[in-house]
């Protein structure tokens, strides 16, 4: 055997056991991130003020659910073929939306609430552990750092779809049994798109909150910063909108300075995550809606009067699915950066 011959045979040799101890490193490397997924999911799952908001989440939207199909219901006795006229009406979907005046509708508990699950699970994500003392010796085992703040975004994270998709399927299974009214396929996938929509809304407040957890020392400053950020979006944004667009809004002269005007304002609107959640969902759960904008006669002359395919729909509100997408991302790379060149001391 010449010398080549066993310089190659060496060589491969010596490339495959590089190949074998490179994917047994990546196989051990996934089992600790997925141990600390785990234990984070555990721990957030044993935690009093999970359990209850949870609790209260639950207990509310089975509430605005069971006064929306009432509602449907009493309305539908009338008529001969309920089942057909439901199918034509999207009245399945009417059933996160309507309501008697009792309670707020699905999606209006879903809004108010959902921020304050992603900020539960959020704000004393990193500052919690550092001042129990376990983030020093956490750090001081040879793990990479990143596993830390990536575990417990993966944890919350499948909290929210567990329960939103677990709420999401009581709510068809609880509407085909009191309407007798299945859901057609475009209708399923509207509420699964919905859904979606819900853990991107409430990814992006979780996100803040941990953000918030990584510049901040103490817990209390880290809830506080989130909820008054919650608050100003929630309450106060749309005040100081009006505030300083009403004089703007008055002065137009011509019918299309006021729509382009009048878009501008909705443009401003926009950078608020609650209005962006607000025309996702009154877009994928109104197939009629055409238009998030103002449009003119003219403009709205040639249009067709029929509800949306569910791509047209998406296709509507692409450009806020974007954009809550882009701001979620924008929190957690801030709160990743910030968190891998803090210096980290033992207390």
């Amino acid at each position: 055997m010449s010398l080549v011959n066993i310089q190659e045979k060496v060589g491969k040799f010596v490339g495959k056991n590089r190949t074998k101890q490179t994917e047994r490193k990546d196989t051990v490397s996934n089992n600790i991130f997925w141990g600390f997924v785990g234990k984070e999911f555990t721990d957030y799952l044993s935690s009093w003020r999970i359990i209850i908001l949870l609790g209260i989440i639950l207990l509310t939207c089975i509430g605005s659910l069971y006064t929306a199909v009432s509602t449907i219901s009493e309305a539908l006795e009338s008529y001969e073929d309920a089942s057909q006229i439901g199918r034509n009406a999207y009245l399945f979907l009417q059933i996160f939306t309507i309501s008697d005046g009792t309670l707020p509708s699905f999606v209006s508990f879903v809004s108010f609430l959902g921020p304050l699950l992603g900020i539960a699970l959020g704000f004393d994500a990193i500052n919690g552990e550092r001042s129990r003392g376990t983030l020093s010796r956490l750090m001081a085992q040879p793990i990479p750092r990143d596993y830390v703040i990536n575990a417990k975004f993966v944890a919350a994270l499948l909290i929210n779809i567990i329960l939103f998709f677990a709420l999401g399927f009581l709510v068809m299974a609880f509407g085909i049994l009191m309407l007798g009214i299945t859901p057609s396929w475009d209708e399923f996938l509207r509420v699964m798109s919905f859904i979606a929509l819900i853990i991107v809304y409430i990814a992006f407040w979780l996100n803040l909150s941990i953000l918030f957890s990584v510049i901040f020392k103490q817990q209390a400053t880290s809830a506080l910063s989130s909820i008054a950020i919650w608050l100003f979006y929630n309450v106060f944004f749309s005040i100081v909108v009006k505030l300083f667009t009403n004089s703007y809004l008055g002065n137009a002269s011509t019918q299309g300075e006021y729509v382009s005007r009048y878009n501008a304002i909705l443009n401003v609107y926009r950078f608020s995550p609650n209005y962006l959640f607000q025309e996702m969902t009154s877009v994928l759960l109104s197939p009629t809606t055409r238009s998030m904008s103002l449009i003119t006669m003219e403009q709205a002359a040639g249009s067709l009067a029929s509800p949306l395919k569910l791509q047209a729909s998406l296709l509507l509100v692409w450009p806020q699915i974007t954009g809550l997408i882009a701001a979620t991302l924008i929190c957690f790379a801030i709160g990743y950066i910030v968190f891998t060149r803090q210096e980290i001391r033992a207390n």
